[in-house]
C-alpha cells in the first residue's frame, strides 16, 4: 500500500496510532528496560542488570496504545486544520507534534512513571509487578505521584517531537521528489521515520536523563523542597561528569531509531489499511 498524500479522518489516525504505540514498545521494551537502567542514579547493576528485562510492561500494555493515539489523532487534525501557509509547513509539523505531545503525556507519564520504577526495582519486592508499583506509589505519594516528572517528560518530548516531526516529514517529500512518484509505501516512511527519530533521540538524551531521574526521586515532596530540573540537570553534570548525561544514548538511539520505523512504518500501513477498507470518512 502506497503512502503520502493521505489524510486519515481522527478515527483513522486513532486507531492506527494506538496500533503502531503498542507494536514498538512491546518490541523493544528490553531495550528501554537497559536504557533505563543505565540512567538511574542507583547503577546499572543495582537497578536490575540483565535480569527481568519485562519487568514494568504491564504498565505499557495498558498506557501504550492510548498515549500513541492520543498522539496520531492530535497531531494529524492539528496538521490539517492549521491556519499556516504550505511555505510554513515545518512550523505546522512542529508545532502540532508539540501540542499531540503534551496531551499524550497526560496518558503517557503516568504509565511511564509505574514502569522505570519497576524496570530498575526501585520498591523491590514491594513492586515487582506493574500493579504492585501502582500501588506504591498510590500509598506513598498519592495520585500526584501518577505524575511526577511530567514537566521534565514534557521539556524532553517537545524538543524530542519539534525535531522528530518536521525532519520525518521533510525526508518523506524529499524521498518521494527523487522516486518521482508522491505516494510512499509503509517501509519507505519507515526508513524516514528511523533516521528522523534516532537523530532527535541522540540530541535529546540529557533530557531523556533528567527525565528518568526525576521520576526515580522517592523524595516527597509535601516533605521536603526538591531540587529544580536546571539544578538536577547541574548537579548530575558537576558531580557525574558530562558522560551521564549521555547515559543510555546508544540503546535509546537504537531503540528509537528503530522504533520509529516500526512506530511510523505500522501507522502508515495502519491508516491505509483503513482507509482501503472503509474509505476517508
Amino acid at each position: 500500500m502506497a503512502s503520502g498524500d493521505v489524510k486519515p479522518n481522527f478515527v483513522q489516525s486513532l486507531m492506527a496510532g494506538g496500533a503502531a504505540g503498542t507494536a514498538v514498545d512491546l518490541l523493544f521494551f528490553p531495550i528501554d528496560t537497559i536504557k533505563t537502567r543505565l540512567q538511574s542514579a542507583q547503577g546499572f547493576s543495582r537497578a536490575g542488570g540483565l535480569g527481568g528485562i519485562y519487568k514494568g510492561v504491564g504498565s505499557v500494555v495498558v498506557g501504550s496504545a492510548p498515549g500513541a493515539a492520543v498522539f496520531f489523532s492530535t497531531y494529524e487534525t492539528m496538521k490539517k486544520h492549521s491556519p499556516l501557509p504550505q511555505h510554513l509547513a515545518p512550523v505546522n509539523h512542529m508545532l502540532s507534534a508539540s501540542v499531540a505531545e503534551v496531551t499524550a503525556c497526560l496518558i503517557r507519564v503516568p504509565t511511564e512513571v509505574i514502569k522505570t520504577r519497576t524496570q530498575t526495582m526501585t520498591y523491590g519486592a514491594l513492586g515487582k509487578s506493574s500493579l504492585a508499583a501502582a500501588k506504591q506509589v498510590l500509598a506513598n505519594d498519592g495520585w500526584s505521584g501518577f505524575y511526577r516528572g511530567f514537566r521534565s517528560t514534557i521539556m524532553r518530548e517537545i524538543p524530542f517531537t519539534s525535531l522528530q516531526f518536521p525532519m520525518y516529514e521533510l525526508l518523506k517529500a524529499q524521498l518521494a521528489k527523487k522516486l518521482g512518484r508522491k505516494p510512499l509505501y509503509a517501509h519507505e516512511a519507515a526508513i524516514c521515520g528511523s533516521i528522523a527519530g534516532g537523530t532527535a533521540a541522540a540530541i535529546t538524551t540529557p533530557l531523556d536523563v533528567l527525565k528518568t531521574r526525576v521520576m526515580l526521586d522517592l523524595r516527597n515532596p509535601l516533605k521536603e523542597k526538591l531540587p529544580t530540573l536546571r539544578s538536577r540537570m547541574r548537579d548530575i553534570y558537576v558531580n557525574e561528569g558530562p558522560k551521564a548525561l549521555f547515559a543510555g544514548v546508544v540503546p535509546r538511539t537504537l531503540w528509537i531509531s528503530a522504533g520509529g520505523a516500526v512506530f511510523l512504518g505500522v501507522y502508515e500501513w495502519a491508516v491505509h489499511g483503513l482507509i482501503a477498507y472503509h474509505g476517508p470518512l
